[in-house]
């Protein structure tokens, strides 16, 4: 009993530390154009080639 004891608490440590891993594609860290620049910080932030101060519409590729 005590054994099992000592390797239950020992997986929960080792679990314990281990994270989630969540793939950064665009829906959970905000980079809509998936260009590796999250949206907060990127210059244009939907990929069309206009920055984001002159895009009437920043999150739609397709019209600015």
């Amino acid at each position: 009993m005590r054994k099992l004891a000592v390797v239950l608490l020992t997986a929960g440590g080792l679990l314990s530390a281990c994270v989630a891993w969540i793939p950064d594609d665009g829906r959970y860290y905000g980079n809509r154009d998936r260009d590796g620049v999250r949206d907060r910080v990127n210059r244009d932030r939907d990929g069309d080639g206009v920055p984001n101060r002159q895009d009437r519409r920043p999150d739609d590729p397709r019209r600015y």
